[in-house]
């Protein structure tokens, strides 16, 4: 794997720099998207194949979506795949909410080709419509979403007014921890990264995740987000913690050349549930 190198910037701390490095973001995506605009095909074929992408973590958390779940809605939901994998899991509708316009583009058009009860937003997560608010039995984030936040705080309020009173987030994300590591390495070897301020500016991706693209790659900035920071964001937005893990479980190879005997020794996800006050 190559990994994108990095460029510190100190943590945004005005809403216009969150407003700036967000449509910076929103540009990287739309070039990104051309991988998953490829994948549609296949993504259409699993999902009429009635194959989930939920990861499995996630779905003994989450139970039989059947039995309690009307609306899921999903932040940051990219081209759709796993928003539409929530009605594979019993969601009756789903809702979905990107930046990218590419993105959702590719969600209409698989909603579309499998006939599914789904709605997809693009729009800024800050900006997700007040027309959803108080809807969601479930706020959903999917994985590998928060690094692209630079308002944590603005985000834990955007989720606790979409949930109905009663209603569940479920944040299944990268370990912040991978970060303090050096992601070529064949063993632990610190990156330098600060755990507990650090943001950077980086330009392409990760070779093994969207590959070589046909244009020059646009520079993105990701905020690593403490543990600790998100679960006190959701708690000052009003919601109340019922579920937090650290695991050794992984969604992608964030260590390709580690052996997974020490990969597993390494917190590789964390998965968060909080629930409004009914």
């Amino acid at each position: 794997m190559t990994t994108p190198a990095w460029t510190p910037e100190p943590p945004a701390a005005e809403p216009a720099e969150v407003r700036r490095r967000h449509a910076a973001n929103r540009v990287a995506w739309n070039e990104a998207a051309q991988r998953y605009s490829e994948g549609l095909p296949e993504a259409v074929a699993e999902l009429r194949a009635g194959r989930s992408s939920v990861h499995p973590v996630e779905r003994a958390a989450l139970g039989d979506l059947a039995l309690w779940c009307r609306r899921a809605i999903h932040l940051q939901c990219a081209s759709g795949r796993d928003t539409l994998s929530l009605l594979l899991e019993g969601a009756q509708e789903v809702v979905g909410v990107d930046i990218s316009e590419v993105q959702v583009a590719n969600a209409r058009a698989t909603a579309a080709a499998i006939g599914a009860p789904a709605r997809f937003h693009h729009c800024d997560v800050l900006d997700t419509p007040h027309s959803l608010d108080g809807t969601a039995d479930l706020v959903y984030t999917g994985r590998g979403a928060l690094c692209w936040i630079h308002d944590l705080a603005a985000w834990a309020h955007v989720v606790a007014r979409l949930l109905r009173p009663g209603g569940v987030v479920s944040v299944f994300d990268g370990h912040p921890a991978g970060w303090l590591f050096d992601q070529d390495a064949a063993e632990p070897v610190a990156s330098g990264v600060d755990y507990f301020g650090h943001a950077e500016s980086n330009v392409g991706w990760p070779t093994t995740y969207i590959g070589e693209l046909d244009v020059p790659p646009s520079t993105k900035h990701e905020r690593l987000w403490p543990i600790g920071d998100v679960v006190q964001a959701l708690i000052d937005a009003g919601l109340t913690i019922t579920r937090l893990e650290e695991r050794p479980d992984e969604y992608w190879t964030v260590f390709p050349a580690m052996p997974e005997e020490l990969r597993r020794r390494i917190p590789m996800t964390f998965l968060l549930h909080a629930r409004r006050p009914a």
